[in-house]
């Protein structure tokens, strides 16, 4: 049989009907009815319905249908009734297969059973695959969707047919043997990770177990949620009703929801020129992250109160509107102040306070309005002073108290009666910054009442020396 003839894509179309010399191209006249008939795709001129095939595609055929043979039952009839099926290599001379004629090359209506192209090429007279074919109908284009092979069968098929090319052609020598042993661990080992790939990419869970890194990181998202809550209660319950709050985006809307409304957050964004305006700053990881360094020594020098721990806190700071070291002297002045009123109060008859309460006095650390109140209150009533409140939790040393447990010393007279209702009536009435944010009545442990007085945040500097 001569050698097919190939015909360049870039060469000039050629007129309808068969050429001389081409018989492995095209189909021929003789068995141009019974073809076209039964493909039910071509048309009536043997010219067009030529399939060109380069000599790369030649080749491509010729070793799928050589692989073909040699996957057979050995003994077992060849492919177009050739005598025995032979493993790769026992072609004949000139590339031809055992009992005559180029793959490919057979003549129309010589093909046995299974001697298919492989699905996508189409070689002389064969008919396309583009799936089962029903009786009388074209192919079904269903068939060919479901029977595309699964990720286990395609490596399979690999490792297969690379054993066969590779292996058995060079399993005459030890060191090929060896070679051979380790590449094949090595695509298996590939095989083995791309089948966990997909499993994990389709059917995988997500859901990190206790102690994987997934579990940490939902467990720090949820300590920074609880620590924004709490914050944003605390602003809600200490901060006075027209303190601007300076916040990221996330503790804006948690204050928001906690009551405060949204005309006194001041939302920060980055970049932003920092807390202008504010009274208070709260300094989450976010925050922190943005002003660095600048943070405690420019803008919010003290904590008020602090919430959660590591990059989960959230501080409550107050800000210094002319800068930390302005900020820092108003602090000591107001400080100087606070002890000097602190020791005229205690001089008063009518005030009796406790041990620990005389102390922290003396030490002027107890908020400016507290000592003003008391001073006029003593004026009218006798009162037992009973402690302060401590600080909030991280809040910076030297702040002033600012809640105080207070109660009448004696029932007073019938003109000026010393009764709970009594004192909580005089707190009430005082003006701002005097009137508490809060005045509550409670049950000592002896079962006697007492009124506890709480100041909202934070606390005004320079207060006794405008008095």
């Amino acid at each position: 049989m001569g050698e097919p003839h190939v015909r360049s894509p870039n060469w000039p179309p050629r007129q309808p009907g068969p050429g001389p010399g081409e018989p492995g191209l095209r189909a021929g006249a003789a068995a141009e009815p019974a073809h076209r008939a039964e493909l039910g795709g071509y048309g009536g001129d043997p010219g067009q319905d030529a399939v060109i095939l380069s000599v790369h595609d030649i080749r491509v055929v010729q070793e799928a249908i050589t692989l073909a043979r040699a996957d057979g039952e050995p003994g077992g009839p060849a492919p177009n009734g050739a005598p025995g099926g032979g493993a790769p290599g026992d072609e004949a001379p000139g590339g031809g297969a055992p009992g005559g004629g180029a793959p490919g090359d057979e003549a129309p209506g010589d093909e046995a059973p299974g001697d298919e192209a492989p699905p996508g090429i189409a070689g002389r007279g064969a008919e396309p695959r583009l799936g089962a074919r029903g009786p009388g109908g074209p192919p079904s284009r269903a068939s060919s969707a479901s029977s595309t092979p699964s990720w286990g069968t395609v490596l399979a098929t690999t490792v297969r047919l690379w054993w066969q090319r590779r292996v058995r052609s060079r399993a005459a020598g030890p060191r090929w043997r060896v070679m051979s042993v380790l590449l094949l661990a090595a695509v298996l080992l590939a095989a083995a990770a791309l089948a966990v790939t997909l499993t994990q990419g389709h059917g995988g869970s997500s859901a990190p177990g206790p102690g994987q890194p997934g579990s940490r990181g939902s467990a720090a998202l949820r300590a920074a949620a609880a620590a924004r809550t709490a914050a944003a209660g605390w602003l809600a319950r200490q901060l006075a009703p027209d303190a601007i709050v300076a916040c990221d985006p996330q503790m804006c809307a948690a204050a928001q929801q906690a009551g405060i409304p949204a005309g006194r957050l001041l939302v920060l964004r980055a970049p932003t020129a920092g807390p202008v305006g504010s009274d208070v700053l709260v300094a989450t990881a976010a925050v922190r992250q943005e002003f660095g360094a600048r943070l405690g020594r420019v803008y919010a020098p003290d904590v008020l109160a602090s919430f959660g721990t590591g990059s989960a806190r959230v501080a409550i700071r107050v800000v210094a509107p002319d800068g930390a070291a302005a900020y820092t002297a108003s602090l000591r002045s107001d400080l100087a102040a606070r002890v000097s009123a602190s020791r005229q109060l205690l001089r008063n008859p009518q005030l009796h306070a406790t041990a620990a309460a005389r102390r922290m006095l003396a030490a002027g650390q107890v908020d400016a309005r507290l000592l003003t109140v008391f001073a006029a209150l003593a004026t009218q009533h006798s009162v037992r002073l009973l402690g302060f409140a401590p600080a909030p939790a991280g809040a910076s040393p030297g702040l002033p108290l600012r809640s105080a447990d207070i109660a009448p010393a004696g029932p007073g007279t019938r003109a000026q009666p010393n009764s709970i209702q009594s004192l909580a009536s005089f707190l009430q009435a005082q003006l701002a910054p005097y009137r508490p944010a809060s005045v509550t009545e409670f049950r000592l442990p002896g079962g006697s009442p007492a009124l506890h007085v709480d100041y909202a945040a934070p606390s005004p500097l320079g207060l006794l020396g405008k008095s």
